[in-house]
């Protein structure tokens, strides 16, 4: 439910309502159809609903990142098509020629994401609750982390990066630093991500080789993404001063370094050497925290910071709030992350001790109890962080309620 709740509930409605702004603005239109749009919004957020309602039941299909019923997976499916329809239809209606860098971003998501989403909740139903996949035993494995590793690839690295191109050059005032190399990040992604999944399976019964060949094209992906981070920062080439007083830019750049950090610690942790000290511990954990905490979030807040005041024609109700919810994000996710990474290479060391006899030195309740320290550390830092997103509600709530119910109305003709 918790990773549900994360990537589909806030990253999803995040997604969905930078992607419809984004689309506007850069197209000079309107959308194809708001009807389609709200069909979207209430579809989207009824699936959340069903999810906080099954999950906790224990009504789960076993696969990471595909939980849900076979039901609503279908529901999933034509909620998704519709806001891609709607997406793609708008481009179409375009008053400029050119398609802005972060639709290729948005529309490589939508189709990889439905394609993916389709092909590995292919299942064939036995009650309202329960339904068994086409795919059984190393291909069912493979296919569930070729959608896995790809839900993460496409939905929360590609369609974010669409998000960052479009937020990034428009608060800090200043053009992208390389629409070539945008372009360029683009295309390397949508081919290299889809090869990444083989490297979660490392040591397990898929042949060898497409273990390999995941973790190869995982280092070869280090390249894009710190050139697309480096793109993102670069942008702010004569305009760095803006972060002593930017309080929403220093959120859309500090995410830029997670970005960055993440996409070099994946493909480290795909090496077969690392991956044997690092797999089912607290460093993965840690590894995802940082792009969910650190990416995804703080982009997102940035993003939701710059909309309020765009929608409603307003300054925020209190800057110096701003500044304190993102050095609270920052402690917190820090602290979070940190911990993970030092409880999880401590958990990998302790398990792979032997004595001279031959044993296991430590017992895995040792190494449980090693790790409290660490567990209370990370306790500190999430709620740390969710207190940031508290303060961040309270901060956009009464922006909003001082902009008034007419601004309101004429949100649409907000400037971009």
């Amino acid at each position: 439910l918790h990773t549900n709740a994360v990537i589909f509930a806030f990253g999803g409605c995040v997604l969905m309502a930078t992607g419809f702004y984004i689309v506007q603005r850069t197209g000079a239109t309107k959308l194809w159809s708001n009807t389609m749009a709200w069909f979207t919004f209430i579809g989207w957020n009824l699936i959340i609903v069903l999810a906080v309602i099954t999950l906790p039941l224990g009504l789960s299909s076993g696969k990471e990142y595909a939980e849900l019923p076979w039901w609503v997976d279908i529901m999933i499916a034509v909620v998704w098509l519709s806001y891609g329809f709607n997406y793609i239809m708008t481009i179409g209606i375009r008053k400029t020629s050119h398609i802005y860098v972060s639709n290729w971003f948005t529309m490589g998501m939508i189709v990889m994401i439905t394609y993916l989403h389709v092909v590995n909740s292919m299942a064939i139903p036995v009650d309202m609750f329960t339904a068994y996949s086409i795919y059984s035993g190393v291909q069912d494995a493979m296919i569930q982390w070729w959608w896995g590793h790809n839900a993460v690839g496409f939905y929360l690295t590609g369609g974010f990066l669409g998000i960052m191109y479009y937020f990034i050059p428009k608060q800090s005032g200043r053009p992208v630093f390389s629409y070539r190399l945008s372009v360029l990040h683009f295309w390397t992604l949508t081919f290299g991500y889809v090869w990444l999944g083989a490297h979660h399976l490392q040591y397990t019964a898929l042949p060898d080789w497409t273990g390999s060949l995941g973790a190869a094209v995982s280092l070869a992906m280090i390249i894009p993404s710190w050139g697309g981070a480096m793109n993102g920062m670069m942008t702010l080439s004569g305009a760095w001063d803006k972060l002593r007083t930017d309080y929403i830019l220093r959120f859309l750049v500090t995410a830029m370094a997670f970005y960055a950090m993440s996409t070099f610690d994946g493909p480290v942790m795909a090496i077969k050497s690392v991956n044997a000290l690092s797999h089912y511990t607290d460093w993965t954990v840690g590894h995802v925290h940082a792009g969910a905490l650190g990416w995804m979030s703080m982009i997102s807040f940035g993003a939701l910071y710059h909309l309020v005041k765009k929608l409603w024609n307003t300054e925020m109700y209190s800057d110096k709030l701003v500044n304190i919810h993102f050095w609270i994000a920052l402690i917190g996710a820090v602290t979070y992350i940190v911990a993970m990474w030092v409880s999880g290479i401590m958990q990998g060391l302790m398990w792979r001790d032997y004595d001279e006899y031959g044993t296991l030195t430590y017992t895995f309740v040792e190494s449980v109890s090693a790790m409290h320290p660490y567990y209370v550390m990370r306790a500190v830092g999430g709620a740390i962080f969710n207190l940031g997103t508290w303060i961040m509600l309270f901060n956009v709530v009464m922006t909003i309620r001082q902009a008034g119910a007419v601004r309101g109305v004429n949100a649409v003709a907000a400037r971009a």
